[in-house]
């Protein structure tokens, strides 16, 4: 292999601040259908909480985040030789993690092992013990994987499932969070939006353990971090690709989300620059691109 299509391309955006500041469009307000039509573009399905009410995980009054049928089919569809018990028993694991003995921090370090490393299913088969890995997603082959975007329809609704705007979904499970608002509302700058998404964390919705992005947004403007994330962790992402710049008519919404969630990228990011830091009892999530878009080589296995 060329040792070139090893190496990791950075673009530093400090040296291209000037350029960028000058191109990205950061005042447009941004419509709903705009950029979930960014997501139909790099092949996610869309559609409303009331279209996916049925698929929901509602073993108690909370809304659970897991999308059980499509994890079942995207689980059976990437371990093809891997028997259907074997499968339950994953998911089992994988619900089992929203223990009211662990904080979502906990359980969310435990899923983040889980979706880059697999799951370890070990079972009794006659006289002989058995282990088998059960992968949670497909870097190789990324058709063998389910993408959808859900989106609330309106208040009250997200208000009852406890959901902030845009839910992305890989495989069934809650990946991915965009919190938005636009710039007539009452939170009119992005410091305000991650204070209301700090605000409404406190309700501690167990389905957060899922989640391995946190992006926020207000009009055009938008940052991406994670769930431990200070506000001065929160960044933009500078380019959709890595190397070209931004169109002049561009938004930064634009750019994260066809930048961070083309489907190769955004599998790379999950094991290549989500990091966990433990401080005592502490733990703190940190994602590794700052203010600079790093894009490692695919690896051809494993996530």
């Amino acid at each position: 292999m060329n040792s070139k299509l090893s190496q990791v391309a950075t673009v530093k955006a400090y040296h291209l601040s000037g350029r960028l500041c000058q191109r990205i469009d950061k005042k447009s307000n941004v419509a709903l259908q705009d950029w979930l039509t960014w997501f139909e573009v790099i092949g996610y399905t869309i559609q409303s909480d009331s279209d996916i009410r049925k698929e929901w995980v509602e073993e108690s009054s909370d809304f659970r985040g897991i999308l059980r049928d499509r994890l079942y089919k995207a689980l059976k569809q990437i371990n093809s030789k891997v028997s259907a018990d074997v499968l339950q028993k994953a998911i089992s694991q994988i619900v089992g993690i929203q223990s009211d003995n662990r904080n979502i921090f906990e359980s969310n370090k435990i899923f983040h092992q889980y979706l880059t490393e697999g799951i370890d299913i070990v079972y009794r088969d006659n006289d002989q013990i058995v282990s088998e890995k059960v992968w949670l997603i497909d870097p190789s082959n990324l058709l063998n994987n389910d993408w959808l975007v859900t989106y609330s329809e309106n208040p009250i609704e997200r208000r009852l499932i406890r959901c902030w705007d845009t839910l992305v979904f890989i495989n069934g499970l809650p990946l991915a969070l965009i919190v938005c608002t636009d710039t007539s509302s009452r939170y009119t700058t992005l410091k305000q939006v991650y204070q209301k998404f700090q605000a409404d964390k406190q309700q501690n919705p167990k389905w957060l353990a899922y989640n391995e992005f946190l992006a926020i947004a207000c009009g055009g403007r938008a940052r991406i971090g994670t769930l431990t994330s200070d506000w001065e962790e929160f960044q933009p992402w500078r380019t959709v690709d890595g190397e070209s710049f931004s169109h002049k008519e561009e938004t930064e919404l634009e750019i994260l989300i066809q930048g961070i969630f083309d489907k190769r990228r955004f599998t790379e990011l999950l094991k290549h620059f989500i990091i966990f830091e433990r401080n005592g009892t502490i733990i703190n999530k940190q994602l590794r691109c700052y203010s600079f878009c790093t894009v490692p080589h695919p690896k051809v296995i494993g996530l």
